[in-house]
């Protein structure tokens, strides 16, 4: 396993977490198709909310979530179309969230949750 793999489900694991902890329900975790992969898809009362999470073991090459670019957020969107299609489910509204997780080298993880990037 690459360490950056490593790091990656880390952060999965800490935003997971950070999720639940702020009352939102996780419905699935890694769901991969042939147009990508959504890391984390969740519920908030009737609001399906499709989560990306950008983990960084350092501040160098900026903040976590400026990884989150527009054809990403696009991308997201798209698999988030499709993931619910292929579920079946009619949600009132989808939201695009960034979970920001930057690990640092002690004590707990830094956490920031951007609502509604896309």
């Amino acid at each position: 396993m690459r360490a950056k793999d490593g790091v990656g489900r880390y952060g999965e694991r800490v935003a997971a977490r950070h999720l639940v902890d702020a009352g939102l329900v996780v419905l699935e975790r890694n769901w991969r198709c042939e147009l990508g992969e959504i890391d984390i898809v969740a519920r908030e009362g009737g609001v399906l909310v499709v989560c990306e999470v950008k983990t960084r073991s350092s501040g160098a090459y900026g903040p976590p979530a400026e990884a989150v670019t527009p054809a990403k957020a696009a991308r997201l969107r798209r698999l988030a179309a499709r993931w619910v299609h292929e579920r079946g489910v009619h949600p009132q509204e989808l939201r695009v969230d960034v979970v920001a997780v930057l690990r640092r080298p002690r004590g707990a993880a830094l956490v920031e949750h951007l609502r509604g990037v896309a």
